[in-house]
Order: structure tokens, then sequence, then C-alpha cells
């Protein structure tokens, strides 16, 4: 990415989270924890005399007949355990001054009938729940509630105790409200424990937000997976000028390239390759970030630009639909450009007079047409008139004007009829209104050109004013257009990239 890293700080969130979370959860809020948890909650059946052998008639106060009838009794066992990550001493139990109980239980619509201490995961624990500890039983009988009241007891990590209550009904009917808890721990606090065959809320939350940031660090990941290294994106402007053939190509390029380095701007003018070089020679002395493009090597008189090989480009001879003609000679064309064919149906086409359409002096596709095509012959010059004045006035014998850019080329032989004019051959093949001819039969395909087959093509230079800076957004654009994944969009346009020829250094084909 160009802009912010945020890759490195979904990472660094990643780790942070979980850290924080359990230096919170185990040295701030769980460093103390007393948890208590209810194992069982049951109401009494001849079973529990059988499971509790004595604990009943410990509870059957004495006196025969006189003692009071006990129904609608129920039996809970609680555990009472430390399990946070230090130790439990008495002076961690938060009260008054002198206050010897710690722990409440509480029971609501229940009554305490009795209790006992059942477990003790270490016996020296049995000090401090022997009677005249503060542990007893009494209700709240305002609320209808009993409570078994546990001295403060010193605990080693992992400690346990158990308490056993025989309790009685006092109010409502059906399942009982269940018991709850109450103690105040200094650094920490008292939470029931839970059991360890599921996954507490807690552990789903923090797995759950690694997953988000996982899931948000893959989606950048993917957006950016293509992205080239920062050596290859440069910030700042870019001015392209030239050739209007590889304008198609150069635009799609440029729109790539915007996409992998946000901080480029560009400037793109197309006016011909001859200007392109002109404007680079006259203002490129002090500016690195001016580049022309062109179809072909530069002519004389510009000795301080330096080129920089692109692709190799196919060309094409493009007519009017109506002219009927498929395939045309070398031969043929050069007579049709010298004017010495006047009608189509010389050539086995319509009757209809040629109209020879040319590019101006000065495109780098006229150039390439003149020393490939015509043999290095210079067409007759074009009457004063333009394309415009041939169409309108129609005359008899043949006609020839000429046109700056590609684009007025393919939509003046789409217009005017008895028009053959060239053109780069992509962008040929997608305008509507125009016919392409093979030369000699053979299609500008990649692999004719290659092998010396077909004769219309050219190699697309990038010119700069002198070497330009490594650092520099011209530098950066050339590399992506010749290293990097610009290739790939030249290709998409037909062109072949210079580094894939047989001879990348002359960018030239084999024959």
């Amino acid at each position: 990415m160009g802009g912010f890293p945020i890759e490195i700080v979904l990472a660094l969130i990643g780790i942070a989270v979980p850290i924080m979370a359990f230096v919170w959860e185990f040295v701030f809020v769980g460093r103390r924890r007393l948890g208590y948890r209810v194992q069982m909650d049951t109401p009494v059946t001849g079973e529990i005399e059988s499971v509790f052998p004595g604990v009943l008639p410990q509870l059957r106060p004495d006196g025969g007949a006189a003692a009071p009838d006990l129904h609608d009794l129920s039996v809970v066992l609680m555990r009472i355990e430390n399990n946070g990550a230090t130790t439990i001493d008495i002076a961690d139990y938060a009260g008054p001054e002198g206050e010897r109980v710690g722990v409440h239980i509480s029971f609501p619509h229940r009554r305490v009938i009795g209790m006992a201490v059942t477990e003790l995961s270490d016996p020296a624990m049995g000090d401090c729940l022997r009677p005249g500890t503060g542990i007893g039983a009494r209700e709240d009988a305002a609320r209808r509630v009993g409570i078994i009241d546990l001295p403060k007891v010193p605990m080693n990590r992992g400690d346990h105790y158990k308490i056993l209550a025989i309790l009685q009904r006092s109010a409502g009917a059906g399942d009982y409200p269940p018991p709850t808890v109450q103690s105040r721990i200094r650094g920490g606090r008292a939470v029931e424990s839970r059991s360890s065959t599921g996954i507490s809320p807690r552990l789903l939350a923090l797995i759950g937000f690694l997953v988000v940031v996982i899931a948000v660090q893959f989606a950048v990941d993917l957006g950016t997976a293509d992205a080239p290294p920062a050596a290859d994106c440069a910030r700042g402007g870019l001015t392209v000028v030239g050739s209007s053939a590889f304008e198609p190509a150069l635009r799609d390029a440029v729109a790539a390239y915007r996409k992998r380095c946000s901080g480029a701007d560009f400037t793109l003018e197309f006016d011909g390759s001859e200007r392109g070089l002109t404007r680079l020679d006259k203002e490129g002395r002090d500016n690195s970030a001016l580049l022309a493009i062109t179809d072909g090597p530069k002519g004389e008189g510009y000795p301080k630009l330096l080129p920089r090989a692109l692709a190799l480009s196919q060309f094409a001879m493009v007519t009017h639909p109506g002219v009927n003609v498929k395939d045309l000679s070398v031969q043929q064309v050069r007579d049709l450009y010298a004017g010495r064919i006047d009608n189509w149906r010389v050539l086995g086409g319509a009757d209809l007079p040629v109209r020879v359409v040319q590019r101006a002096l000065g495109s780098g596709t006229r150039e390439a047409f003149r020393s490939r095509v015509l043999g290095g012959e210079q067409p007759p010059a074009p009457p004063a008139t333009g394309c415009r004045a041939v169409l309108a006035t129609n005359p008899p014998g043949p006609a020839f004007c000429e046109v700056p850019v590609t684009r007025d080329m393919l939509e003046t032989v789409a217009e005017l009829p008895g028009a053959i004019g060239y053109s780069e051959y992509a962008d040929a093949a997608q305008a509507s209104g125009v016919r392409t001819v093979t030369l000699g039969g053979r299609a500008p395909t990649r692999e004719d050109v290659l092998a010396g087959r077909y004769p219309f093509w050219a190699v697309e230079y990038a010119y700069s004013y002198g070497e330009v800076p490594a650092d520099s957004p011209a530098a950066a654009f050339l590399r992506f257009l010749t290293d990097g994944v610009g290739k790939d969009v030249l290709r998409a346009h037909g062109n072949t990239p210079c580094s894939e020829l047989p001879d990348p250094t002359g960018c030239m084909p084999e024959r």
C-alpha cells in the first residue's frame, strides 16, 4: 500500500488485545478470585439418608413427640474455592474491622434447618470453620431468605471446601430460586465458577474478535495482494504525451498504475509522436516528470532524448465497408497510395473511386507505414482540401486527404465511401464502421509479425530528456510498463512487450 500501513496496525491489535485480556483477567480482575458453584440442589427423598448417612438425624432435634414436623425439605451442596491467580488471606476479605464473617450464602424462599462442612481440600482450613469462628445460619424473615454466614477462611490457590445445607421452604411454590453468594475481595471478586467442559462467553467473545481481525487483515491483504513494493511507486505528477495510436493501451496502463500507487497524478495528451518529441525537447530539460511515447524511433534533431523500448505493436490497413475488398498485396497498397489505382473495381471491389486517407507528417504511425509498407516511398502530398471537403464534393477520380490522430483516421474511413487508411490494430478491431484488410493473406497477428510474415508493425518507445531520477514518478512508471503488471496491460491490447521478444535488446522480430 502506498498509504497508511493498516495491515501492520491490524496485526498489532490482534497481538495486543489477547495480551491485555490476559493481564486484565489474571493480573488485575482475576488475581484474587473467590469462586463458588452449586453442586447439588434437590428435594429431600429417602435416598438422601444413604448418600449422606447420619446427617438428617443430626438435624432432627431431640424431644420425641415434641419434635417439629420437618417437611418440604431440600438439600444444597455448595463448593467454595479459590480459583484466582494468587492466595486469599484473611485480610483480603473486605468488611468492618473485627468482623469475622467474610462470605454470605443466601437461599431465597427457604430457611436453613441445618448445615455442615463436608469436604476440605486442606485439613488446616478446618480450624477456621469451627463453631465460634463466625460460621452460622440465620433468616431474613422480612425477605423470606435463609442465610449461611461463613468466616474469612484463608485459602491457597486451588483450595476449596464444601457446605452441605438442609433447607425448608418458607415461601412460594415450585422450583426454588438459585442460591447466591456475596463476598467482597480486595483486588478481586467473588464469581460463580463455570464447568470446565463448556466455553465461557468471554472466551467466545475473544475468539470472535480475533476472527474479525484476521478477516479484515485478509481482506486488506487480498486487496493489495498484487501491490508492488514501495520502490515501484512514486508520488507526484507525471505528464505523458505523444502517440495517439498507443493512447488506449497507455490509458489503461495508467489506470492500473493508479490503483496500485495512489500517490501518482497523471496528465495525458496524445497529439502524435512528433508533437510529443518536440514538446519533450523544449520542456524536458528541467522537467523529469515528462515522457513522450512514439511509434518507432525518434528522427534526427533530438540528441538529448533517451529511448526506452516498450512493446512491439501491430498495425492494420482499414477500409470503408462499401469497398468490398478483404485482402491487398503490399504492391497494391503502394499503387493505391501512389494514385496509380483510381477505382476499387480494378481490385475486384465495388465501383467506387479511391479515397486515400493519410496521417499528417510527424505521425509515428505514418512513418511506420511509409518505411514498412511503402518501402520508404513518400505518397503524394494531399491537396489543400480536407477529408470533409472530399466527402462533400465527391470528386470522380481518386482523392487524398490527411488526419491528425488515430481517432480521426478511423472516423474518416468509416464516413467516407471508398476510403482506405491505416491504424494500430487493436484500435481498428474495436472501431465501428471500418473493416480491417489482410496483407498478402496475412492478418496482423503477433505470431506472423515475429515470424516475418506480416510487414506492418512498429516498436513503441518511451522517451525522456536524459536519464530520469530512479525515485521519480517517470522512472517508477517506466519500470511498471517494462517489468510489472503494465506488461499485461500492453499485451491485452495486442502488443508484445519487448522483454518477451526473441531479441529484447533491439526489440525486433526475428526474420
